[in-house]
């Protein structure tokens, strides 16, 4: 090993000091009580984790590349991006928690980070650019909202009295074993783009939910989110409607902390409010 390496080697055991040593198989696999599971993590996955200073973070990112099967650029891609940080579900729950369980809040992040769409930063595209893009790379998109979503449709019809309207984009999740849609809006939220979800969500409920389903998730992904409308509509205490921001672009580390401390004391302040309803 040259210094580099050298230095490499102190923070892994520095960082894995309950490891033996990187191995063929991933001992993370061990630790994380998944044997099943035969995913090597490269010693570029190592290195890439040893930048990562809180433990909490740093065996959740481990655990999602496994599970994931992410390589080493995806892996860099969601630590550079504060991938566990945009999680404000998980940010909730005692260490150590599993996040696989029915709770929407606990697989949703805010903001996305949408970079890998190569739209302008500025909102000079429409939304159907937008969903045309994510389409394009359905991939990133995929890793970026998280695990277990499957694709289901883009433009699903919705008919009401010989009226048509369509969901921009519906996956299923199989880990919240739910489906899941999306409105986009390229602009600013307001409390019309509120009412059209709900609209979706209950027509879901009634004529596509399976009896095995849990109940129907909607996300509206904008592009800006006004706190006073998430406060004053369905927002402020349905169970499965969200707005989540996106940046079509990769933000600095600054804007990044500033976004991901507004949506932190959005979301203290949703669940001070329902804990005073309790």
């Amino acid at each position: 090993f040259d210094a580099s390496n050298l230095r490499y080697m102190r923070l892994f055991f520095n960082a894995f000091e309950i490891c033996d040593a990187p191995r063929h198989k991933s001992s993370a696999s061990a630790l994380l009580d998944r044997p099943e599971i035969a995913v090597e993590l490269s010693w570029t996955h190592y290195r890439l984790l040893t930048r990562v200073h809180r433990p909490e973070a740093r065996w959740f990112y481990m655990s999602e590349a496994i599970s994931g099967r992410w390589s080493t650029r995806e892996l860099e891609r969601q630590i550079n991006t504060r991938y566990f940080e945009r999680g404000l579900g998980h940010q909730a729950l005692p260490a150590g928690t599993n996040l696989e369980f029915a709770d929407p809040q606990a697989l949703l992040r805010d903001p996305y980070v949408l970079e890998f769409v190569g739209l302008p930063d500025r909102h000079s595209y429409t939304e159907k650019a937008l969903e045309q893009a994510l389409m394009d790379q359905l991939q990133a998109f995929l890793l970026e909202l998280g695990r277990g979503f499957s694709f289901v449709g883009r433009q699903q019809r919705v008919t009401v009295d010989g009226d048509h309207f369509y969901v921009d984009i519906v996956f299923y999740n199989y880990i919240l074993k739910a489906f899941v849609l999306i409105d986009l809006k390229a602009g600013k939220l307001d409390h019309g783009d509120i009412g059209q979800m709900d609209f979706y969500v209950r027509y879901w409920e009634a004529e596509v939910r399976r009896p095995d389903d849990n109940p129907t998730i909607g996300l509206i992904l904008c592009a800006e989110r006004s706190d006073a409308i998430a406060r004053y509509t369905l927002l402020a205490d349905h169970q499965s409607i969200f707005a989540a921001k996106y940046l079509p672009f990769l933000p600095t580390e600054d804007e990044l902390q500033q976004e991901i401390r507004r949506e932190r004391h959005v979301f203290e302040m949703r669940q001070l409010g329902a804990g005073e309803d309790g």
